[in-house]
């Protein structure tokens, strides 16, 4: 994908110890779109935003993010540069507090005034974190771990959010209010995403372009409503078995992309 990229990979691969998990990884991210990453279980869509990240080294290829190399830099330098990593899982500090898991977005700021504004920004997009400040945070759903995985990230003022399967785990209806919320982040803060996710028929209806990746490799990119239009993603991603030549009148019927 072309234009203003905020964030390009080249080339990159990663592994686990003698396991390849990422091979030749090459896609960028123009500034304030949400571009989404498909693929199987096991396909390395959380290996490509833990590189980015910076939690696993890249053994090749090139990362930059503003036009600058961020590969090798340590977790806390990536946040310092302006991205932030909502991990799969939440990953919360289930002993702190809802409030002090905010605060802990923000430990790399030192604008206290911008900070207490921020967070009367993520109240505004989450009410129940204000109601639950002096919780544990362990003591929250699995939803409202999620709402306050994306706060914390946001504490941050990323311009790059990156979002690992924020769906897992949710029901239908929570996983809409939390895809309302990142939907509505983007649209008014203008901060950029990569999302990887589970539920491949929200992350095209969502995401304005997507990369599709298989056993390590990018296999397909195009912009999402293209990509809702190809009879393997409606296949195997959006449940239509029978998405060819015979199926073809019933996805007619059923499309209902705008």
């Amino acid at each position: 994908m072309s234009g203003d990229a905020i964030l390009t990979l080249a080339n990159v691969e990663s592994a686990y110890g003698p396991v390849k998990a990422i091979r030749g990884v090459s896609l960028s991210v123009p500034a304030g779109s949400i571009v989404t990453v498909l693929g199987a279980n096991g396909a390395g869509k959380s290996t490509i935003l833990r590189t980015i990240s910076g939690i696993i080294d890249p053994q090749k290829g090139f990362i930059s993010f503003e036009g600058q190399p961020i590969q090798g830099l340590d977790p806390g330098q990536i946040v310092r540069r302006g991205i932030s990593h909502v991990p799969e899982g939440r990953e919360v500090f289930p002993l702190l507090s809802v409030h002090d898991n905010l605060m802990m977005g923000a430990y790399t700021r030192s604008d206290r005034d911008a900070v207490a504004a921020d967070l009367e920004t993520v109240y505004g997009y989450f009410p129940i974190l204000r109601e639950r400040a002096r919780q544990e945070a362990g003591q929250l759903s699995g939803g409202q771990q999620q709402m306050l995985a994306i706060s914390r990230a946001l504490m941050s003022r990323p311009k790059l959010m990156l979002l690992d399967e924020p769906s897992l785990g949710l029901s239908p209806r929570l996983t809409q209010e939390i895809f309302a919320i990142v939907t509505r982040i983007n649209r008014e803060r203008g901060t950029t995403m990569l999302l990887v996710e589970q539920n491949a028929a929200l992350a095209l209806e969502v995401a304005h372009y997507g990369y599709v990746l298989e056993v390590g490799r990018i296999v397909m990119e195009d912009t999402c409503e293209r990509l809702r239009e190809k009879e393997d993603i409606q296949e195997f991603y959006l449940g239509m078995k029978d998405a060819g030549v015979r199926g073809e009148r019933r996805w007619k019927k059923k499309k209902t992309w705008r």
